[in-house]
């Protein structure tokens, strides 16, 4: 009983998690058929601006007041770090076959290990360097630098560069404010910041490009509040890889809806960065029972 207690919350991230990935999954086949006649900037707006209309009856249920928080220099730097990583990351998504921008947003977790260690001072050993470092390896691959590499591939890798920057703030703020102010704080930002570059380039949208704007929303705002909760449970780090099941999912629609194909070199280095990210989950939840076992045994030394 008490080992199932344990688990729970684990279990619970994991399953969040994986709703919040089938989420993004989705929003990213809606942004790829919103880019056909949307720019970039645009998406992002109305990405937010319907995701905030979303979010907002998890805020205001049973007329509780808006969500408050002493906090709000975090989310403005939140804020403009994830608008940089959303802008980069929906135009890889709009350019690149869907399969290869996926591919490539895999690589964010090997960051969020980085910053783990340069920004919160976790410890990382040679073993989880070198699988960080095999990680990289698999980006080269998918990159094919010399071969069929375009510069707009380094644009994904921005976006998963700035998501991992996000991943390390948005566990800070959830020991400090309750999920749905996370989520609430951001999209209150998040709005005007991204209505900006919008309006460089705005068209309004007809017929059925408002369903695919609206989707990217909502299910946006579905897979922002799954991650929240499911990093408030359990640690970045081991629940990043079960966003590897997003693969499947948007190769399965890039095939159906825009006649791609995933070439062997994608699969090839997506399958290392894949690797490499499962053996980085492995030597955490290592590391977590490691330090939930010698608990009792350091709680029950005299004079401490």
């Amino acid at each position: 009983m008490v080992s199932q207690t344990h688990r729970h919350p684990h279990v619970q991230a994991a399953l969040l998690m994986l709703a919040s990935t089938m989420a993004f999954g989705l929003m990213a086949v809606a942004i790829r058929l919103a880019s056909a006649t949307t720019a970039t900037t645009e998406i992002a707006f109305f990405r937010n601006f319907f995701g905030l209309l979303a979010v907002l009856p998890l805020v205001l249920r049973r007329g509780e007041p808006l969500p408050r928080t002493r906090h709000l220099k975090r989310y403005v730097v939140r804020t403009v770090i994830g608008l940089a990583s959303m802008l980069c990351g929906f135009w890889a998504i709009g350019h690149l076959p869907i399969s290869q921008a996926i591919s490539l947003a895999y690589s964010t977790p090997l960051f969020v290990t980085i910053a783990a260690a340069l920004w919160l001072g976790e410890k990382v050993r040679v073993r989880r360097w070198l699988a960080v470092l095999a990680g990289f390896v698999g980006v080269l691959v998918v990159l094919r630098p010399g071969s069929d590499f375009n510069a707009g591939m380094l644009v994904a890798v921005l976006a998963a560069l700035l998501s991992a920057l996000v991943a390390i703030q948005i566990k800070q703020l959830a020991r400090l404010d309750p999920p749905d102010t996370v989520v609430y704080f951001t999209y209150l930002f998040w709005v005007p910041l991204s209505l900006v570059p919008a309006l460089f380039q705005w068209t309004w949208p007809h017929g059925i490009e408002w369903l695919w704007l609206a989707l990217t929303g909502l299910l946006g705002t579905a897979g922002q509040v799954l991650w929240t909760r499911a990093l408030r449970l359990g640690e970045v780090s081991a629940l990043q890889p079960i966003s590897f099941m997003q693969l499947p999912l948007v190769a399965t629609f890039g095939w159906w809806l825009f006649g791609e194909s995933v070439d062997r070199w994608t699969v090839i280095g997506a399958g290392i960065i894949l690797g490499a990210n499962a053996y980085i989950a492995h030597r955490e939840a290592l590391l977590a029972r490691k330090a939930a076992s010698s608990e009792p045994t350091t709680a029950a030394k005299p004079g401490e």
